[in-house]
């Protein structure tokens, strides 16, 4: 058990045959307990600094743990983010992908019904070509027979006569 001031105070030395110096003991052992006494002060004050000082850093053990668990919320949160981003980016690739090929698909169908129209058109011009030649052909051979010409030389008059006297 550590000795207090109060004890080295209150202690008293047996007296030899020639022992010491009575004052110079007491003088002493007093300036000894000025001495013990700022010891134990500083001892106590270093104790409770000791004591603050262990506060603060399990306070700042806590905010420690504490942000390294935040970083590594952040870290799975941007890992997510990033793997959504990408799921969600293969999903706008394949859509815009059977986006073109339904484009595409579409404007060769058109395309194809379009050359089927133009083919149908152009059977259809030949068709109509060769009717319209028929037809004018058909009129010309009208036109460069000899009924015109007796057509010519009769007479209105007389054609009017021989309608009448039939009837």
């Amino acid at each position: 058990m550590p000795l207090t001031p109060l004890d080295i105070h209150n202690k008293e030395f047996t007296k030899g045959f020639r022992g010491y110096d009575e004052d110079e003991v007491n003088e002493f052992l007093d300036q000894v307990i000025k001495d013990y006494e700022i010891v134990i002060r500083e001892r106590k004050e270093l104790k409770e600094q000791v004591a603050q000082m262990k506060d603060r850093l399990s306070h700042f053990t806590n905010i420690e743990g504490t942000l390294n668990k935040s970083i590594l919320i952040a870290q799975e949160t941007a890992e997510e983010l990033k793997s959504n981003a990408t799921k969600e980016s293969k999903l706008i690739i394949k859509e815009a992908e059977k986006n073109a090929d339904r484009i595409i698909n579409e404007a060769l169908s058109k395309s194809r019904r379009i050359s089927i129209e133009v083919e149908e058109l152009k059977k259809q011009a030949k068709v109509f070509r060769t009717r319209l030649k028929m037809l004018v052909e058909a009129q010309l051979d009208m036109i460069s027979t000899n009924d015109w010409e007796g057509l010519l030389d009769t007479d209105v008059e007389e054609e009017l006569d021989l309608v009448e006297n039939e009837s």
